[in-house]
C-alpha cells in the first residue's frame, strides 16, 4: 500500500517501565461511570439532538444508572446552556446523580459555564485545554511553559468562581490529545493543576486521561496510565478518570487495561457513538464485566427498548454484530451451534446451580430482555436439525424423535434454500404442519373403531381419493391393528419404526401429539409422520397415516 512510510508513530512511552497491570487477571470491581452522550456524543451527532430529545435522553441515563452525567458544553449553542438551566430549574436532577460541564481553559468561557450551573446541587466542572506536540506546534504555536500556564490560570479561575458563586462543585482536568502528548509533560501539566486546586479526602479532583486520537495498542496507553497514576500528585485524593475513543478499534480494550492500570473511572458513550469512530462503548465495557460475575452497577436488562430509544432519539444505527445489543450478536444459523446451544440449553435445566455455560453463547440473552426464538436460533440454509428441533420444542411444544428432527431438518432447509431467505419461526411451523401433520391425500381416516379379542381388532372407515370404504384389521396393538388392515387392503408392505406421543403443552387445549416412522420393504429410507388429536389413539392413527400419504405422494 502506497504512502505507509508518510506515518510514524505518534505516541510516547513513559520514562521509566510500567506494566504492573500485566500481572492482574480481571476487574473485579466497576469504575464510576460518566455518560457523555449528551456532550461528547450529541456533538457527533449529523443533527444535534432538541432539547426535548436531551431531556428524554437524560431521563434514560438515569434510569439506567449513571451517577455522573456530562450534560454538555453550555457556551457552545443556546440549545446547550438551555438544556443547563431547564435541568436545574426544573429540579429534574436527582440528590445521588452529579451533572457534569465540560469548559475549555478560556476566561469568557468559563464564565458562561458558570452561569449555566448556577443554582445546581453537584456538579462536576470539566476543564480542558490541548497539550500534545502536534497541537502544541502547530495550533497554538506555544512553548510547553506557556501550554502549562493556560491549564493553570483555567483552574485559578475555576477556583475563584466556585467560591463567589458558593457552587457545591467538583473539579475536573483533561490534557486534552494526552496520547500524544509526552508522558512526563502531561504529568508536569497534571499536577500543576492538582497544586492549584488541593484536593483534599472531601472533595476529591478527576483527572481525566483521554485518548482524543487513539494512537497506539492498548498495552501502551495502560503504561502511560500506570506511569501517570503511580508519580501523581496527592494521588489518594484524585480520581483517575479515561476517556479513550476508537480511531484503532481498541476503545474498550484500552479502557479495560487502564483500569487495570489503576485508573478509577471512565467516560463513555452507549453503544460508543462520538466523533470519527466514536468513544469506548460502556455497555460493551459493563456487559464485559458482568459476563465475568462483577455487577456493572448499571442497568441494562432491557437492551431492546434501551436500543429503540437510541436509535429515536439519536438518529444513529446500531450495527447488527455490535457486542451484546446488535439484532443478531445471539443468532446462530449454523447447525453445529443451533445443536450445541440446543444441548447446552438441556444441561443447564438439570444444573442445580444453574450457571451458565452454554456453548456459543457468552450469557443467557433473558438476562438482556432478549428472547431465545428469534434471537438465538436462527432458520436459514445453514441450520441443522438441532437448531430447528430445538425452535419447534421450546416454542411450539413439539418434541421430535431424534431421527426425525433430521428429516425435518432437510425440508425446512431446503425451502430456505430454495427462496433465499431466512425462515422465522411461524414459518417454519408452517412448513412442519403442511409437511407432517394429519396428512389428509389421498388417505383420509373418517372413523376407526377397536374391540379386544384375541389382541386388537379395528373396524376403520377410510376415504381414498374420494371413495370411502371400511376395512378390518387385527393386531397386538391399536397401531399395530391398523398398520395390518392398511398392509392387506392397499397392497403395501411397511415396518413400524418409530413410535412416540406426548401431551402438547404449548399452544394447545390439552392436545396429544403422536410420531411414526415407517419404513417400506424394498427401501432404506425412513418416511415420517405426525398426529394432533384430543385423543392420544386418534392422533396416533393419524401420525400413520400422515407418514402413508406422505410415502403415497412421493
Amino acid at each position: 500500500m502506497k504512502n505507509y512510510n508518510h506515518y510514524k508513530r505518534g505516541y510516547y512511552m513513559p520514562p521509566e517501565q510500567s506494566v504492573d497491570w500485566v500481572n492482574k487477571e480481571y476487574i473485579d470491581k466497576a469504575p464510576a461511570w460518566c455518560s457523555v452522550d449528551l456532550r461528547d456524543g450529541n456533538q457527533a451527532l449529523i443533527v444535534p439532538m432538541s432539547l426535548e430529545e436531551k431531556l428524554e435522553f437524560f431521563k434514560e441515563l438515569v434510569r439506567i444508572g449513571f451517577k455522573e452525567i456530562e450534560v454538555g458544553f453550555p457556551a457552545a449553542s443556546d440549545t446547550e446552556y438551555e438544556f443547563c438551566r431547564r435541568l436545574i430549574e426544573d429540579n429534574l436532577i436527582p440528590d445521588d446523580v452529579t451533572i457534569q460541564v465540560l469548559t475549555q481553559a478560556r476566561e469568557h468561557i468559563i464564565r458562561k459555564t458558570f452561569e449555566a450551573v448556577e443554582g445546581a446541587k453537584n456538579v462536576v466542572v470539566h476543564l480542558y485545554n490541548s497539550t500534545s506536540y502536534a497541537q502544541r506546534t502547530q495550533v497554538f504555536k506555544k512553548s510547553k511553559e506557556e501550554i502549562l500556564k493556560i491549564a493553570t490560570d483555567g483552574a485559578e479561575l475555576l477556583k475563584q468562581l466556585a467560591e463567589e458563586h458558593d457552587l457545591d462543585y467538583q473539579f475536573e482536568y483533561s490534557p486534552e490529545s494526552f496520547t500524544g502528548t509526552e508522558v512526563d509533560y502531561a504529568l508536569e501539566v497534571c499536577n500543576a493543576v492538582i497544586d492549584v486546586w488541593k484536593p483534599t479526602p472531601e472533595r476529591k479532583v478527576i483527572i481525566n486521561l483521554p485518548a482524543t486520537v487513539e494512537m497506539s495498542l492498548p498495552h501502551v496507553y495502560a503504561s502511560q496510565i500506570e506511569y501517570m497514576s503511580k508519580h501523581m500528585k496527592d494521588r489518594e485524593n484524585v480520581v483517575l478518570s479515561l476517556h479513550p475513543h476508537n480511531d484503532r478499534g481498541c476503545g474498550v480494550a484500552d479502557a479495560e487495561l487502564g483500569i487495570l492500570a489503576g485508573a478509577d473511572r471512565i467516560e463513555g458513550t452507549l453503544f460508543g457513538n462520538g466523533e470519527r469512530t466514536g468513544n469506548v462503548d460502556i455497555i460493551t465495557l459493563a456487559m464485559n464485566m458482568y459476563t465475568h460475575g462483577v455487577d456493572p452497577q448499571l442497568d441494562f436488562s432491557d437492551m431492546p427498548a434501551i436500543a429503540e430509544k437510541y436509535v429515536r432519539l439519536t438518529g444513529m444505527h446500531i450495527y447488527e454484530r455490535q457486542p451484546y445489543c446488535g439484532q443478531l450478536v445471539f443468532a446462530a444459523f449454523s447447525g453445529s451451534h443451533q445443536d450445541a446451544i440446543a444441548k447446552g440449553m438441556k444441561c443447564r435445566e438439570e444444573d442445580p446451580d444453574k450457571m451458565w455455560t452454554v456453548p456459543y453463547l457468552p450469557l443467557n440473552p433473558e438476562d438482556i430482555g432478549r428472547k431465545y426464538d428469534g434471537d438465538v436460533i436462527r432458520i436459514n440454509s445453514q441450520s441443522g436439525k438441532g437448531g430447528i428441533g430445538y425452535l419447534l420444542e421450546t416454542k411450539y411444544g413439539f418434541s421430535l424423535p431424534p431421527k426425525m428432527k433430521e428429516d425435518v431438518g432437510y425440508t425446512v432447509k431446503g425451502i430456505s434454500d430454495h427462496s433465499h431467505k431466512e425462515l422465522k419461526a411461524d414459518e417454519v411451523l408452517e412448513v412442519f404442519k403442511n409437511t407432517y401433520i394429519n396428512i389428509t391425500d389421498p388417505i383420509r381416516i373418517i372413523e376407526c373403531h377397536f374391540k379386544q379379542e384375541d389382541g386388537i381388532s379395528t373396524e376403520i372407515t377410510i376415504d381414498r381419493s374420494g371413495v370411502r370404504k371400511v376395512y378390518h384389521g387385527k393386531g397386538n396393538g391399536r397401531l399395530d391393528a391398523i398398520s395390518n388392515a392398511i398392509m392387506r387392503h392397499f397392497n403395501i408392505s411397511f415396518s413400524l419404526v418409530t413410535y412416540e406421543e406426548h401431551a402438547l403443552e404449548v399452544g394447545s387445549d390439552s392436545k396429544a401429539c403422536a410420531y411414526v416412522g415407517i419404513q417400506v420393504d424394498g427401501t432404506d429410507k425412513v418416511v415420517w409422520g405426525a398426529g394432533i388429536m384430543t385423543d392420544i389413539i386418534d392422533a396416533s392413527a393419524w401420525a400413520l397415516i400422515s407418514a402413508i400419504n406422505r410415502y403415497l405422494n412421493q
